[in-house]
């Protein structure tokens, strides 16, 4: 006779096997993204329509960059991890393995251009 209480039946029985991590995940992003993003927002607002030599001396010193290097990462983690809970939710099969590669190709892309086009500008 196996002695296993109800809770250590079930653990491991979940949906997607792992909704406590990407939870806890998603509130960390979620708390982190609340206080980068108006940061970065009053930095490209002061930028919005200055001259094109303006935001390449803006976005050229450490602390912006390295600020919207995060927004970006972050950002894109955040919506890679919140996309997939709601395919994991909604759809099953082959369209749910088509829509999870599709996400994490939007979300590595956009990442990757965003990185890029920053190192361009830093490294101007």
């Amino acid at each position: 006779m196996r002695y296993l209480t109800d809770r250590k039946r079930a653990e491991g029985k979940g949906a997607a096997h792992g909704g406590t991590a990407t939870h806890h995940y998603m509130q960390l992003s979620a708390v982190g993204l609340a206080f980068m993003v108006p940061v970065f927002l009053y930095i490209f607002g002061h930028t919005l329509g200055q001259s094109h030599e303006a935001v390449i001396a803006t976005f050229s010193r450490p602390f912006p960059a390295m600020l919207t290097g995060l927004v970006i990462f972050v950002a894109m983690r955040h919506f890679s991890k919140g996309a997939q809970s709601v395919v994991d939710d909604y759809t099953k099969g082959t369209a749910h393995k088509t829509l999870s590669i599709l996400l994490l190709f939007i979300s590595y892309t956009v990442t990757a251009i965003g990185l890029y086009a920053l190192v361009r500008i830093a490294a101007f």
